[in-house]
């Protein structure tokens, strides 16, 4: 603008406020474009459902499968709502674009349209024609979703745990109108597949019995999988439930197991969906559980290792040479055979013999060699397959290793068949199709679910051991083989403890579990009489505490004596021993309180210097830390009065509780008492004398 010339007025800036003054060009500049409604800021980012069955034109219940297939959900917008329309339901906008072009979305038309042919041919009495329409019925596939959801493979696997839960849910629901017959066995095939790559695979680390199911977890690629199974009852079937909301997902998590499962069978070298004998196979999940297992050992078993193809391949390449050899070539080959597996054995006579001075180990890394070709077989998983175990699953692996369980009919076997193949372990039942029968003698552990055992199991084998299905999954937890003593028929079972909770970090460890620590170790185990013996200390010390109350009234009753009597209990080494054990316990109470009582006023102290920002902060986790105190401190209170319970109720041989054995005691150390004051020649002369003054 140049500098400004004396007398001239200022002229006005293009930057100030609009006035009626100002000219259209000037205004236009200033306003900029008019925006239209609901095209900016949340109302153009956020849209409601009603506004969105608009745009996609389909119905509600279409929309809602649309949205659980896609894996879109609704979004609270932050701060205000659109509209101020607080409590609707709200969608983003680049969410609804995504579902305009799902190629889903087209099929659920088509279907709408299909569905309207056949009713109108039908309503005209046409069966012909509605029959034939019925057959062009429009199919769908969820490939292109589960790929577009899941890139990688690992991604699938973490997601894996709504999914096996669903699923296990639905092969245990009975089959009603709103659940198809068709989903339920779906849904067992599934699961039985799952459950034997699990157990062939010993992929399986932690399990947990509860009210609500078993938890299982498996560990797959590094990945953990966690789901429940429910338990094998009837199940309630709610009337507030949407079933076909669960349908719906469940049609997503099908599809997304069989791509699962396909990868996992594939790295196996096992073809799936696995073949079984007699096509499909009906009954409940453990049924189709083992149908699964064995037709996944007859594939295995068939497929065999890579050296074992190898070898075969030689061998057929051998006998078709060998057609035209006569049987003295034959013979000579099978001698020279012979010869080199001697000459092996012979070669650390030849070698010492030989050479005296040079004594070289040639069989020293032959069997070094063999052991790693034995150890790298054994951490192969399967015969056919690449995966490999790593130390913790060997160590899992070998557990049950040499092990046969035989499950009772009592005995859910779904989850114990599970747990103990993916262990090591060999399993047999009561029913059809068990590789074990209940007489067979190599059978190590017997599971049975009963208060005693019945009278028709003295007729078995008496090298088996009759233990709880909680061993099982107590030993697996742990990855340790538990005492059986404490499983045992009949047998009040230790605390189950779940795998998932960390003690440290709870601040409180069980009892059992500080058992089982010292088991690890290597240390005894705690003796079952301890209790026992700490109820007879007590005792002890009452009776100690009734004889000094006795030696109370006697030193009271004589006057003379008690100067002298006094004087001797001071002189006691023992009675001086306690006193001083006293002192020491009352200083080191005075110690404790003085050290609590200067954290205190230091924390005050400290606090006082704090930001106003930093001591709020302090004080809420000095809060979350009482709170946690005060819980293990009531754990703690819980264990004591149990352990106090469980006092009282054990019995000596003669059936007497612990209370019981105190109180006859007292009473006989009363009787000794009395007898001794009733006795005349116990009693001083100046006593007597004192007792006819008064009298």
């Amino acid at each position: 603008m140049g500098n400004r010339v004396k007398g001239r007025p200022k002229k006005s800036s293009i930057k100030a406020n609009s006035h009626s003054k100002m000219g259209s060009k000037r205004k236009l500049s200033r306003m900029g474009k008019k925006q239209k409604k609901n095209h900016a800021g949340l109302e153009a980012t956020f849209v409601g459902r009603s506004k969105c069955l608009k745009m996609l034109q389909i119905t509600i219940k279409d929309f809602r499968r649309l949205c659980i297939l896609k894996g879109i959900y609704p979004r609270e917008p932050r701060g205000r709502f659109p509209g101020h329309k607080k409590g609707q339901t709200f969608y983003h906008i680049k969410d609804i674009r995504a579902i305009a072009h799902e190629p889903v979305l087209e099929k659920f038309r088509e279907f709408r349209a299909f569905t309207k042919k056949v009713r109108r041919a039908a309503g005209r009495n046409e069966q012909d024609e509605a029959l034939r329409k019925n057959a062009m019925c429009p199919t769908y596939t969820l490939h292109h979703l589960v790929r577009e959801r899941y890139p990688r493979f690992n991604d699938a696997l973490s997601d894996l745990d709504d999914a096996l839960t669903l699923t296990y849910l639905f092969a245990a629901l009975p089959s009603t109108a709103n659940i198809k017959p068709k989903v339920v066995t779906k849904a067992k095939s599934l699961a039985a597949a799952w459950g034997a790559y699990c157990s062939t695979a010993a992929c399986i680390t932690k399990s947990f019995i509860s009210v609500k199911g078993i938890y299982f977890e498996a560990t797959i690629r590094s990945v953990p999988v966690r789901w429940v199974v429910p338990h094998s009852f009837t199940q309630f079937m709610p009337e507030d439930v949407d079933y076909r909301v669960m349908t719906t997902f469940f049609e997503f998590y099908e599809t997304l197991l069989h791509f699962a499962l396909y990868k996992l069978y594939n790295d196996l070298e096992v073809r799936y969906p696995l073949p079984t004998d007699g096509g499909e196979v009906k009954g409940s999940t453990s049924f189709i559980l083992g149908a699964n297992l064995r037709s996944l050992t007859n594939a295995l078993n068939s497929t065999g290792n890579i050296s074992n193809i190898v070898s075969e391949s030689v061998e057929d390449s051998d006998k078709k040479e060998k057609k035209g050899k006569t049987k003295e070539e034959k013979k000579k080959e099978k001698e020279l055979i012979k010869s080199v597996g001697a000459a092996l054995n012979s070669i650390n006579e030849d070698s010492d013999s030989e050479d005296e001075e040079d004594d070289v180990d040639v069989a020293g890394p032959l069997k070094a060699a063999l052991e790693s070709m034995a150890d790298d077989e054994a951490r192969t998983v399967l015969p056919g397959g690449n995966l490999e175990l790593d130390d913790e699953s060997m160590k899992r692996r070998r557990l049950f290793s040499g092990f046969k369980f035989f499950l009772s009919r009592e005995v859910p076997r779904g989850y114990l068949e599970l747990v103990s193949l993916a262990f090591g372990g060999i399993v047999g039942w009561e029913g059809p199709n068990s590789p074990i029968s209940a007489n067979d003698p190599s059978i190590t552990h017997h599971v049975v679910d009963r208060p005693k055992l019945p009278a028709s199991y003295s007729n078995l084998p008496k090298s088996r051991e009759f233990i709880q299905p909680q061993w099982i999954l107590d030993c697996a937890n742990n990855v340790f083989l538990l005492p059986v003593a404490k499983y045992s028929v009949g047998v009040t079972l230790p605390p189950h403890l779940s795998p998932w909770v960390d003690n440290e970090e709870e601040g409180y460890k069980p009892a059992y579990a500080e058992e089982i620590e010292r088991l690890k170790n290597g240390e005894p185990a705690v003796a079952e009489n301890d209790d026992q013996m700490e109820t007879d200390e007590a005792a002890d010390e009452a009776e100690e505490e009734m004889e000094d109350a006795a030696t109370k009234e006697k030193d009271s009753d004589t006057e003379e004596e008690s100067d002298d009597e006094s004087e001797e209990e001071e002189e006691d080494p023992a009675a001086k021993k306690k006193q001083d054990k006293k002192k020491l316990v009352a200083k080191k109470a005075r110690a404790e309180q003085r050290r609590k009582q200067e954290e205190e006023e230091a924390h005050a102290l400290a606090k006082t210097m704090m930001s106003r920002k930093a001591s709020h902060l302090y004080g809420r986790m000095q809060h979350g830390i009482g709170k946690r105190t005060a819980k293990v401190e009531n754990l703690r209170n819980k264990r004591k009065a149990i352990e106090e319970e469980n006092r009282s109720k054990r019995k000596d041989t003669l059936g007497r509780t612990p209370l019981k054995q105190k109180v006859d005691r007292l009473r006989k150390e009363r009787k000794r008492l009395e007898d001794e004051y009733s006795n005349p020649t116990g009693v001083s002369t100046k006593k007597s004398k004192k007792k006819r003054r008064s009298t």
